[in-house]
């Protein structure tokens, strides 16, 4: 053994592990860090990006999408706590992060210094772990249980923190080992065998899919067991890329903007097998826009229910399943998929009905305006090849994308699941650097783009060509829904003044459009894949056209004769 500083360990370790991309923002806490990992491992690229948050929710984009985690950078605070938005995200996603905040030297700590914070307090309700590493002999242990914990059970964030001289104080210490993920292993026979006699008694079972982690194989196992047991799949939010949606026995998505069809579907059906995924109340909105907890009884739902998942704490939460099965999800999947199929044919028109009512609901609706967005989306998904990756953040405007672009493929939609604004920019980013050769393209609300707009210059920087697809209707569409529902239409703060967003991305350095109609869009589009660079689409959308189920004037009259 050789004494190293402990950056100089922490990047060896990091490195052991196959890290490939690091984000962050420059701070002095960390510096000897960012040294030490150009100099040692110069294969592991350094993304500086604007904000912290950017940062951290770049790392949470890759942990989603390649079930390993993210790696971010962050000094200490108000470092850390911008940071914070994407740590919950990670938690609330179930994605694997590792975030490594940069503290005061240990001799200025408990003496409230400049910066300082206690972090371990901070991070704690959020995270699966939060650590703060005062040796630096110990960094190898700290970095194994680091990534043990954000991958086992209920992937999720671990905050690590790391006082500045520990960076600097030298040691000797034995390099640990690259990790494997535990996993919580196989079903037992005799509870499969308890599924399947559900199933073959059931007349009309869903499953229910979600969750992180998914492997090809898994997902192919999945897609199987449906196909030959006729049960149709429904997705859960955000996770609309596990299920091929060409397949009959795909019929959509539960989640925030439900289509209230398919809630009154699952309302009559008789066996849910809720596969890899927590029944939260975003899963579980059962009418409305955020009536969670409402689609199956609590707490002992009306129908059968089938909970899998790799996570014990899961388990009977809410509520109480008639088998409740800790397991690993690509082993279930497989003990579904060679399992002997049981008769079907009494529930196969339960499918069509579900299948008919998915179509239904992806058809080309009307869309107020001079750009029809269910038209825009459908060109695009023709446009565009399977394996290209979309992001969303959050907003009323991404309810034309969840609802009209479909997906085919594993890995190809990054959406916050907690709620996060800002987030579909950094994601597209993370996505392009992880995979320059595929199509991402970034859709936006322009009260979501302002919140993380400055990583556009990130983009340009690292050569990310990502397209941006900005939904400019100057106003917070989904805060302006709820004062249309609870205030009768009085308006505090939903409208937007914007910058010229057009002016503005040239600025940054990308290609930009503007698009005013319909018939403009697909040759901006093609210009923008074309341009070399980070190219930004602005689309001129009439506040009209506020939701995919409704116009603003629609629910403007339906909440007035309420109201009567």
């Amino acid at each position: 053994m050789v004494k190293r500083k402990g950056s100089e360990i922490l990047a060896d370790e990091l490195a052991l592990n196959g890290a490939e991309l690091i984000y962050h923002v420059p701070g002095e806490s960390f510096l000897s860090a960012l040294d030490a990992l150009s100099l040692r491992h110069p294969s592991i690229r350094l993304i500086s990006c604007r904000h912290e948050n950017g940062s951290a929710q770049m790392a949470e984009a890759y942990g989603k999408l390649t079930g390993r985690p993210g790696l971010a950078f962050v000094t200490r605070s108000p470092g850390a706590t911008n940071a914070v938005n994407a740590v919950h995200t990670a938690y609330q996603d179930s994605s694997p992060m590792i975030l490594i905040v940069g503290q005061v030297k240990r001799e200025l700590m408990e003496r409230e210094a400049f910066m300082s914070y206690d972090f371990r307090t901070m991070f704690a309700p959020m995270t699966k772990w939060v650590a703060q590493i005062d040796d630096p002999a110990r960094i190898p242990e700290f970095i194994q249980r680091a990534y043990h914990t954000a991958m086992t059970g209920r992937m999720g964030p671990v905050v690590l923190v790391v006082p500045e001289d520990v960076f600097e104080e030298e040691c000797e210490v034995q390099p640990g080992k690259p990790y494997e993920r535990a996993v919580a292993g196989s079903p037992d026979a005799a509870s499969v065998e308890r599924v399947f006699d559900l199933l073959s008694q059931a007349k009309k079972p869903l499953l229910v899919v979600g969750g992180s982690g998914w492997s090809e194989a898994a997902r192919e196992d999945i897609q199987t067991f449906a196909r030959v047991n006729n049960v149709p799949v429904v997705t859960t939010f955000r996770r609309r890329d596990i299920i091929d949606h060409d397949l009959e026995c795909y019929v959509g998505e539960i989640g925030i903007g439900s289509n209230p069809a398919l809630l009154a579907h699952i309302k009559d059906s008789d066996l849910v097998i809720m596969c890899n995924d927590a029944l939260s109340d975003v899963n579980t909105i059962g009418a409305g826009y955020m009536e969670g907890f409402t689609l199956f009884a609590i707490p002992v739902p009306r129908q059968k229910l089938v909970h899998v998942t790799s996570s014990f704490e899961e388990l009977n939460r809410v509520f109480q399943a008639d088998i409740a099965l800790l397991a690993d999800n690509d082993a279930f999947a497989r003990a579904l998929a060679t399992h002997a199929p049981v008769d079907s044919t009494s529930r196969a028109q339960w499918t069509r009905d579900l299948r008919q009512t998915f179509q239904a609901e992806t058809a080309p609706g009307a869309c107020p305006g001079a750009i029809d967005l269910p038209a825009v989306m459908k060109w695009l998904r023709q446009r565009l090849p399977q394996d290209a990756i979309v992001t969303n953040g959050v907003g009323a405007y991404a309810t034309w994308s969840q609802r009209y672009f479909s997906h085919h493929k594993l890995h190809t939609q990054l959406g916050p699941i907690s709620g996060t604004m800002g987030y579909s920019l950094p994601a597209a980013i993370s996505a392009k650097l992880l995979y320059p050769q595929r199509p991402v393209v970034c859709f936006v609300g322009d009260g979501c783009y302002q919140m993380s707009g400055e990583e556009l210059a990130t983009a340009v920087q690292y050569g990310a060509n990502i397209v941006v697809v900005l939904f400019n209707n100057n106003m917070y569409g989904t805060i302006r829904i709820h004062e249309e529902n609870r205030l009768d239409g009085r308006v505090n703060g939903t409208q937007l003044v914007n910058p010229d967003f057009h002016m503005l991305a040239t600025a940054y350095g990308a290609h930009a459009e503007r698009v005013a109609t319909t018939a403009e869009f697909a040759p901006a589009f093609d210009r923008a894949l074309a341009a070399g660079r980070p190219a930004f689409i602005e689309l001129t959308i009439d506040q009209d056209a506020v939701h995919t189920r409704y116009s603003m004037t629609q629910l403007r009259n339906r909440n007035r004769n309420r109201n009567k």
